[in-house]
């Protein structure tokens, strides 16, 4: 357990789910977890489970050790610029979870030499399965193992340069909509070819979860497991030929690459 308080600077989707994950793994107690946002009635069922809700972000950073902004891109130096006065470089850790908001941008608007981490996260941080990419600056390496550390509670972290952060954007919390969108086709499809919606979905989603568990645990290729189960003349070949006939990988790299010119170019 952490022992540290943390704030989390805007109780969105994303801030709420990592609060809940804190609390899921352990890694917290919900007295030391503050979530703040303009409108608190939204954060109930954190408040239910005794997080602090606090609509003053200076009241939330100033009693914090650990500061994990939430914001929206457009509202980070805006909000942050009037708070500089509450943080302290000295005894706090800021982690930002905001796409597009650089190292630099956050040392400026806050103070010079405070410990600073970008982190990209998922969705999936609420139930303790996110992949979470990981930058800093200024800071010791106890502050490094100690951010890696608490995300890694939250699913598996990892430490990239800075330059590839928006790129671990794309691939890892876009990517959560990707992998729900073929589901959401697959289970289209199980309904075609005879299944109810609920037992498609159950079906889909696990087949899934265990194509994604033999990478992982395996430490396998794709193409090593595809192999296992395309036979010669098989229904699994004539599937897949037929989806890259349809553009089914190139439409995929397509949309990455898309997301990735989005974020670069606005």
């Amino acid at each position: 357990m952490s022992g540290k308080k943390i704030a989390i600077i805007g109780g969105g989707n994303l801030g709420s789910a990592i609060a809940k994950g804190l609390l899921k793994s352990g890694f917290s107690k919900a007295a030391e977890i503050t979530v703040t946002k303009r409108n608190t009635a939204t954060l109930k069922d954190l408040k239910d489970q005794g997080v602090q809700v606090e609509s003053d972000n200076a009241k939330a950073i100033s009693q914090a050790d650990v500061v994990v902004v939430a914001l929206k891109p457009y509202n980070v130096k805006e909000v942050l610029s009037e708070l500089r006065a509450s943080f302290d470089a000295k005894k706090q850790i800021l982690i930002s979870v905001v796409t597009g908001v650089f190292l630099d941008d956050l040392e400026k608007i806050t103070l010079p030499g405070l410990p600073i981490f970008r982190a990209m996260p998922n969705t999936a941080i609420a139930i303790q399965e996110s992949i979470t990419c990981i930058c800093g600056r200024n800071a010791s390496e106890e502050q490094h193992q100690y951010v890696q550390k608490m995300f890694d509670q939250l699913g598996v972290s990892v430490n990239i340069d800075e330059k590839l952060m928006d790129a671990a954007t794309v691939l890892g919390a876009c990517g959560i909509a990707y992998a729900l969108r073929f589901i959401r086709a697959s289970i289209q499809g199980g309904i075609e070819i005879g299944f109810d919606a609920r037992t498609a979905n159950l079906i889909v989603a696990q087949t899934v979860k265990g194509a994604a568990e033999l990478l992982i645990k395996e430490k396998r290729h794709p193409e090593e497991e595809i192999d296992k189960v395309t036979t010669p003349k098989g229904c699994t070949i004539a599937g897949l030929n037929e989806m890259e006939h349809q553009g089914f990988s190139s439409s995929l790299i397509k949309g990455i690459t898309a997301s990735m010119d989005k974020i670069i170019k606005g």
